[in-house]
């Protein structure tokens, strides 16, 4: 014979647990007159052939047909309202789960506007709290069959992961404006959630992402173009890359450039050399050297050609009789005072 349940309860000493069921397989019996304990941050959703009856909050509560109306049908087939029928209890948490994590199980793709398709991973925490207890019962343990925490949890991170894919490509177009906001990602992961958990009893309470990642080759490419970035004026980086070059050339006896460095970086630097300071004179910035009109950076001190000493290659000088401005010789008109010279 079956023992009838004279008290129903359930203490969860983990804190962990969402949902409860008693007896946690089939249905037990019981009769009017039972205790029901609810403690605190408790619910308890009342079955009968499967069937919500009522829902109790924290206290002791004895079953009646008070209580209960819907139990009076049961009352009418049982002759001294003492015999016993069969019931089963959902005991639902109402408290905060916090720390719950979620992530990607498998890259979500992305459509960059700069680097194209891509696949990210991404991952974080999010809490949650049962706001309608019946409804969480009806919609997860009873049409989901989800009766464990653990299966609860893995049901609402494929909801999370769904919703991060859908938002990420309708708000932004790159994974470069992501990284800096992640705090207005999880508001809008937050926002988009509510409905969903909303349709199970659940409020989604807070949501964070902690990281966005990229495949290894993407995150290289990206830290390829951070690189560059960080050089600032690429034009006047290979200026500088280029007179560190002709004066260690000029340093050399031989006068090769390539000297001291691998063959391939060499001819490298040689290719990029003319160009360089093609740009160089054109701005302003090279002198011919007057002994083989080779262009030499301004400042270099040595041709990078002929060796020869590029001394020369500088104008002479005399001062502004108006002004004192140091010209050049042969100057028409003092280019600081306009003093008609000569």
């Amino acid at each position: 014979m079956a023992k009838i349940m004279e008290v129903i309860e359930f203490l969860d000493n983990t804190g962990n647990q969402m949902v409860h069921r008693v007896p946690e397989d089939g249905s037990g019996e019981t009769k009017i007159g039972s205790q029901l304990v609810v403690r605190e941050s408790q619910q308890a959703v009342f079955f009968r052939d499967g069937k919500a009856l009522d829902v109790f909050g924290p206290g002791r509560h004895t079953l009646t047909t008070m209580n209960i109306p819907l139990l009076i049908n049961v009352i009418k087939t049982v002759f001294d309202g003492k015999s016993p029928f069969r019931v089963e209890v959902c005991f639902v948490s109402t408290k905060v789960f916090t720390d719950l994590k979620w992530g990607t199980s498998e890259p979500i793709p992305f459509a960059d506007e700069e680097l194209k398709m891509i696949r990210l991973r991404s991952h974080g925490i999010y809490s949650v709290r049962i706001k309608d207890p019946q409804l969480f019962v009806n919609k997860l343990v009873g049409t989901q069959g989800l009766y464990t925490t653990e299966q609860i949890d893995n049901f609402l991170k494929t909801i999370v992961v769904s919703r991060l894919t859908d938002f990420l490509g309708d708000t932004y177009k790159s994974i470069f404006q992501v990284a800096r906001h992640y705090d207005e990602l999880g508001t809008g992961l937050k926002s988009r959630l509510q409905e969903d958990f909303g349709k199970y009893g659940l409020e989604a309470v807070d949501v964070y992402i902690n990281a966005i990642t990229p495949p290894e080759e993407v995150s290289a490419k990206i830290d390829e173009r951070t690189g560059i970035a960080a050089l600032g004026d690429m034009n006047t980086y290979l200026k500088y890359k280029a007179a560190n070059a002709m004066g260690d050339a000029a340093k050399n006896e031989s006068g090769n450039a390539g000297a001291g460095m691998g063959l391939g970086a060499g001819l490298g630097m040689g290719m990029m050399l003319p160009g360089m300071l093609q740009q160089a004179m054109a701005s302003g910035q090279a002198l011919p050297c007057p002994k083989c009109q080779t262009p030499n950076m301004a400042g270099a001190k040595f041709c990078s050609n002929c060796g020869g000493t590029l001394a020369a290659a500088a104008p002479a000088m005399a001062p502004c009789p108006k002004c004192g401005k140091p010209i050049a010789v042969g100057s028409k008109f003092c280019p600081e005072c306009g003093e008609k010279l000569g």
